[in-house]
C-alpha cells in the first residue's frame, strides 16, 4: 500500500480517532505485524501535538505460553507495577488507540477454561481503575492487517497479496480511499459521516421507544426493553471533558444499551464470532427474563457457554445496535473475522457491559444509580450479528404506537 495513503490513515486516527490535542499523552497498544505503520500513527499524534506517545505491543504466541506455562495465580495476580500503570492512566487520562491485528484463530488450543478463571480473578482489582477512567479519556479501536489474519480473510492467494487485499478493504471501510481505490480526504468524510449519524439518532430519540421487537426468517424472534432514560448514539462521542473522539473506526452502527434484565425470544447469530482468539459458528442465543438460558453452536459452543458464564451480568445484553444489510462493509462481501469489521456489516447485540452514556445526562448519575436505571454491569462486552436481508425490527413507543425501524434490513425510515 502506498505509505501517502497509510500516512493519511494514521493522521486520520490521531486527528479524528483518539483527537490527540497539545500536551495529550498518548499509547497506542499495537501486535508485531505492522511496526511501520504504528511509527507513522506516532508520527501523527507528535505533530498533533501529543505531549509523549508510549506504544505496547501483544504477540499472540506469547499469551498461549503465559497461559500454558503459569498458574491460575500468577495470571491472575495484578502486579504493583501493574497497578502502577492502571493508575497512571487515571491520573494522567492518555488518549488510548488500540490497533487490531491478531489472528482470528491465534488462540486456538488455548486452555480457556484457565484463562478465564485467572480474568475473574484479575476483574475485582482492575474494576476500580476503570470505572474511574470511565467517559473520560479519548479512545479509538482501529485496524492493520497480520499475514495470518489476511490469510484467513482472503485464502488461497499468496501472503504477500492478501495483506494488501486486506489493506484496502480496512482503508475503504474506514473511508480512507474510495471503492476504486482513489484516495480520499478522510478527515473530511468522517466529520460528514458523523453529521448523519447525529440526524439519524435524533430521529430515534425523539421517538421515546420503550421496547424492540426483531424478527427475520432465520428463526430470531425477540423482544427487548430499553430504559426509559436511553438514548441512542453513534459515530464521534464526547467525554465529560466535552472532547469528541471517535471510537471505533470504521464504524456504522447507531446503538443504545437496552434494559438489562428485560429480554426474551431466540436471536440467530448471522455471521461467525471471534472471540478469545477462537471461532465461534452457526450459533444461537435464547433469553428467559432477561437473561440467557440456552446457547447453540456448531462449532465453539463450549467457549459460547463459558462466555455466558463469566460472571452475573454476561447472559445479559449491554447493547443493541442498528447497522444497515447495505452497510459499505457489508457490500464488500468480506467475513473479516474481526469483530470491529464484521459489527459493522449487520444489526447485532452484544452480551455483558452496557454503556452509561447511553443515558441521557448520565454525568449527573452515580454508577450504582445507572446500574439500577438499567444499565448492565459485567467483566465482558461481546458484541455478535443478527442482521440479515429479511431483518424487520419494530419500535414500541411509550404511548404504544408500532414504528417500523428496520425492514428488510435496511432503515425504514
Amino acid at each position: 500500500m502506498k505509505k501517502t495513503i497509510l500516512k493519511q490513515y494514521a493522521r486520520l486516527l490521531a486527528v479524528c480517532g483518539v483527537a490527540v490535542k497539545k500536551g495529550d499523552p498518548v499509547i497506542i497498544q499495537a501486535g508485531l505485524d505492522q511496526p511501520e505503520f504504528v511509527a507513522m500513527c506516532v508520527d501523527e499524534c507528535y505533530k498533533a501535538g501529543a505531549s509523549r506517545v508510549m506504544v505496547e505491543w501483544d504477540y499472540q504466541p506469547l499469551a498461549k505460553l503465559h497461559v500454558r506455562h503459569r498458574t491460575v495465580k500468577s495470571l491472575g495476580t495484578v502486579e504493583e507495577f501493574e497497578r502502577a500503570k492502571l493508575q497512571y492512566r487515571v491520573d494522567k487520562n492518555p488518549a488510548m488507540l488500540y490497533l487490531l491485528s491478531d489472528d482470528p484463530d491465534g488462540l486456538k488450543g488455548i486452555n480457556q477454561e484457565k484463562l478465564a478463571k485467572a480474568q475473574k480473578a484479575k476483574y475485582g482489582i482492575i474494576k476500580p481503575y476503570r470505572d474511574a477512567m470511565d467517559n473520560k479519556y479519548k479512545w479509538c479501536i482501529a485496524a492493520v492487517p497480520g499475514e495470518a489474519w489476511a490469510k484467513k480473510v482472503f485464502p488461497g492467494v499468496r501472503t504477500t497479496t492478501a495483506v494488501e487485499k486486506l489493506w484496502e478493504a480496512i482503508l475503504f471501510t474506514s473511508r480512507v480511499i474510495a471503492k476504486d481505490g482513489t484516495p480520499l480526504d478522510p478527515v473530511v468524510e468522517w466529520h460528514n459521516h458523523n453529521e448523519s449519524f447525529a440526524n439519524r439518532c435524533a430521529y430515534l430519540n425523539s421517538l421515546g421507544i420503550k421496547s424492540l421487537e426483531y424478527k427475520s426468517a432465520n428463526g430470531t424472534n425477540f423482544t427487548v426493553g430499553l430504559m426509559p432514560e436511553g438514548i441512542f448514539c453513534g459515530g464521534s462521542e464526547d467525554t465529560l471533558g466535552g472532547e469528541t473522539f471517535n471510537p471505533n473506526i470504521p464504524s456504522e452502527e447507531i446503538f443504545t444499551s437496552p434494559k438489562s434484565g428485560v429480554a426474551e425470544g431466540l436471536v440467530v447469530a448471522s455471521l461467525p464470532l471471534s472471540y478469545k482468539g477462537e471461532l465461534i459458528e452457526n450459533f444461537s442465543v435464547r433469553f428467559e427474563g432477561g437473561k440467557v438460558v440456552e446457547v447453540k453452536a456448531e462449532k465453539g459452543e463450549e467457549l459460547l457457554k463459558q462466555m455466558v458464564g463469566m460472571d452475573e451480568g454476561a447472559a445479559r445484553l449491554g447493547e443493541c445496535a442498528f447497522v444497515p444489510y447495505n452497510s459499505p462493509i457489508r457490500e464488500s462481501g468480506i467475513t473479516f473475522f474481526e469483530t470491529l469489521f464484521d459489527e459493522n456489516a449487520a444489526c447485532h447485540l452484544a452480551l455483558g457491559r452496557g454503556f452509561s452514556n447511553c443515558v441521557k445526562d448520565y454525568d449527573k448519575y452515580t454508577l450504582d444509580e445507572l446500574t439500577a436505571l438499567g444499565v448492565n454491569e459485567s467483566m465482558i462486552h461481546v458484541d455478535f450479528m443478527i442482521g440479515t436481508a429479511d431483518l424487520e425490527v419494530t419500535a414500541v413507543t411509550a404511548d404504544d404506537k408500532r414504528v417500523v425501524i428496520f425492514k428488510d434490513g435496511v432503515w425504514a425510515f
